[in-house]
């Protein structure tokens, strides 16, 4: 993984097209693996129903999942893309972040 993801302050978790997990930053592994490593694991393993039909329909569809949660009180962003090498679907990356309580949104309109 690219340094300056392993100190980033949002989680970083990177799989191969068959969902076995190759990679993830200080925050993914803290918040994700509880103090277990499980990098060389499957994602398919690590997920209940109705969680990991949708990461197998991920994996063979190569849809982008992007949701907001909520846990505990704190607010989360889960952005969930395909990557690709030379091309061909090669997995995905997810990027977790905490949302602010309160957070500004703009509305940008194109200059004419």
């Amino acid at each position: 993984m690219l340094e300056y993801f392993h100190n980033a302050p949002f989680s970083v978790t990177i799989c191969d097209k068959d969902g076995k997990i190759l990679e993830m930053n200080d925050m993914a592994e803290t918040v994700l693996s509880h103090g277990q490593h499980i990098i060389g694991q499957n994602l398919l393993d690590c997920h209940p129903e109705p969680a990991r039909t949708k990461l197998v329909n991920m994996l063979k569809n190569h849809n982008i999942n992007a949701y907001t949660i909520e846990k505990n009180g704190i607010k989360k962003m889960i952005y969930q893309s395909p990557w690709f090498k030379d091309g061909e679907f090669a997995g995905y990356i997810e990027l977790s972040m905490e949302l602010p309580a309160k957070m500004p949104h703009f509305v940008r309109q194109p200059k004419s």
